[in-house]
């Protein structure tokens, strides 16, 4: 310690001097809480941005939750971390009727606060700080949601909400704040709604206000200490590990100690052994409504020794903010594992409604590669084409017409082939249309049994094709044949042949292609393989006439895959309807909020 003179001010003052460790102690406990804010900051982002989407158990917990951290993040913990040094804020909070309004009167020792009768009583909370202090919460440093509203205290029996200036003093959007002398440096009083009020908008403001506290002062009354709302805060404070001094209001005359005790009792079950516990015993008030001064004298001198004790509000400070990062720790965790759950739920959708399309896809498949697309229209226009419509009525009978019937048809020029492409984009569309209007049903069918897919579909009906399904797919199988055709111009360039198949025609040679890419003959029975299998010849032959055999093989294999790529095509675009629903991954974020809750338990345990 060391004296020196200040010129400025004509006075000396005592200027302590750090030593190197000191210095670094504090250089590393800054880096520390810079790192814990930028955790902090980041889980909020992240629990802003939850949505839990689906319609799942727990959803709706998780939900609230979510927003809980929120809130809690922007009233106490992050201001807390980023202020560490500043008042504690001792929130003052109770059961309707418990006498909160009294006890803060009280202790500021003259009417600073609503009190009376006609519930709820406190309409707006009232924070009490030292006129010096005044810095610390006129800004959004804690309860940022909440707006400020600076009060005056006034003479006589007026209670100060109703000399405020600002906003309407009803409202329960703003703190009315309030500069006495009174309050000790080094802590402020709030006084806060009824837990059990009437009000659901009071209810919710007390809530907020008891987490945003880094100590509570609970105020009950002798016959209603025991009641299940101000135990469940209790417990919660508990959980967090929060300083608590129940002030237990009204005891009568001789039954303190019986009281008291049973009190202690039932505090030292729920884990709340270290409370601070004070008695004040039923009194009549005076004209003002304020009790006798030596009523709260014990619990005031509490509060002063604390509020006198730097060293003990950093303890009260730390271990606060401890047990509310743990807490969120906990809570974060619990929302990860809901959002691990919607996860799993949005990707068993998600697979279903795949598996239904590429069955649908490989059902198109296989009705494009077993002959059945040669029945009915498709091959009455082939055997019209190639004039063998009576040969194939007497196959059985004589199949040696076959061979002058094929040869005429080489010689000859071949009717115009595109009643035949007609036909088999006719058929073909049919079986698209029909296979992905299936899979819309069983998708439907599917996410209807399960109650987020449920939510999902809500009351569209999406059994059925999209609206302009089948032009689309029509217009693919179009683009198909244009492409076939293409593939064989291709393919004849510099042929000896090309004079050949010039005369036939691309259209002829086309559909000939056509007919070979669905000749296989599996799934036909009786006289239709036969058909099949000689319609399939007379186009398999006139092509390796024109191409080769090793040619068409190859062309027939390309004109396959690449109609097997426009039907899978058109089928992703079409479960479109049904995934476009489903929730973007980053809505539920599982992976980071499970880290975030790891990092938030390690901050706890060195917070």
């Amino acid at each position: 310690m060391r004296v020196i003179a200040d010129d400025k001010c004509h006075s000396w003052h005592d200027v302590a001097v750090s030593s190197p460790n000191e210095n670094r102690h504090a250089d590393r406990q800054e880096q520390r809480n810079t790192a814990a804010v930028s955790l902090l900051e980041q889980v909020r982002g992240t629990l802003a941005e939850v949505a839990l989407p689906l319609a799942l158990p727990g959803a709706e917990q998780g939900r609230r939750d979510a927003a809980a951290g929120v809130a809690q993040l922007d009233d106490y913990i992050l201001p807390r971390y980023r202020s560490l040094d500043a008042p504690l804020l001792a929130v003052v909070g109770g059961s309707t009727g418990a006498g909160k309004s009294t006890l803060v009167n009280a202790l500021a020792g003259h009417p600073v606060t609503r009190s009376g009768a006609i519930r709820p009583t406190t309409r707006q909370p009232i924070l009490l700080h030292h006129p010096a202090e005044a810095a610390w919460f006129e800004g959004s440093r804690v309860l940022p949601g909440l707006g400020r509203i600076r009060g005056a205290l006034s003479a006589g029996p007026v209670p100060a909400a109703q000399t405020v200036t600002g906003p309407d003093a009803a409202a329960v959007s703003s703190l009315v704040l309030l500069a006495d002398d009174a309050v000790p440096a080094g802590i402020a009083l709030l006084d806060a709604p009824d837990v059990d009020s009437i009000s659901d908008d009071n209810r919710k403001l007390a809530g907020q206000l008891l987490a945003a506290a880094d100590l509570w002062i609970f105020v009950t009354t002798a016959n209603r200490y025991a009641d299940a709302v101000p135990w469940r805060l209790l417990l919660d404070a508990a959980a967090r590990d929060i300083m608590v001094a129940v002030v237990l209001d009204r005891v009568p005359p001789g039954a303190e100690e019986e009281v008291s005790e049973d009190l202690r009792r039932l505090l030292d079950g729920e884990g709340l052994a270290g409370a601070q516990l004070f008695v004040i015993p039923e009194s009549t008030l005076d004209p003002l409504g304020m009790l006798p001064a030596g009523a709260v004298l014990p619990l005031r001198n509490w509060l002063t020794g604390l509020a006198a004790d730097a060293s003990g509000r950093a303890d009260v400070a730390r271990r606060t903010l401890n047990g509310a990062v743990r807490a969120l720790a906990g809570r974060v965790a619990a929302i990860s594992a809901s959002a691990a759950e919607q996860q799993r739920a949005a990707a068993a959708l998600e697979a279903g409604v795949g598996a239904a399309y590429r069955d649908a896809g490989s059902r198109i498949l296989d009705a494009t590669r077993d002959g059945a697309l040669l029945r009915g229209e498709v091959l009455a226009r082939w055997q019209d084409f190639v004039g063998t419509g009576e040969f194939f009525r007497t196959v059985e009978q004589n199949v040696g017409r076959f061979r002058d019937r094929l040869g005429a048809f080489f010689r000859g020029e071949p009717p115009p082939a595109i009643k035949v492409e007609a036909a088999i984009e006719t058929g073909l569309q049919a079986v698209i249309v029909d296979e992905a209007a299936n899979a819309a049903e069983e998708t439907d069918h599917r996410w209807r049994s399960d109650p987020a897919g449920r939510q999902l579909l809500g009351t569209d009906d999406l059994s059925g094709t999209g609206p302009g399904f089948a032009d689309r797919a029509a217009q693919e199988i179009r683009a198909w044949q244009e492409a076939l055709m293409e593939l064989i111009r291709t393919e004849g360039q510099g042929k000896r042949t090309q004079a050949r198949w010039l005369s036939f025609g691309i259209n002829g040679l086309g559909a000939a292609l056509m007919i070979v890419v669905f000749s296989m003959t599996a799934g036909l029975t009786g006289l239709e393989v036969g058909v099949a299998g000689g319609t399939a010849v007379v186009g398999q032959r006139l092509l390796e006439a024109v191409f080769g055999e090793d040619a068409v093989r190859r062309m027939a294999e390309k004109a396959r895959t690449d109609l097997a790529a426009r039907c899978q095509r058109l089928l992703e675009e079409e479960q479109q309807r049904f995934l476009v629903r489903l929730p973007a991954a980053d809505t539920m974020a599982a992976g980071v909020l499970d880290s975030q809750a790891d990092a938030l338990a390690r901050l706890a345990g060195t917070a």
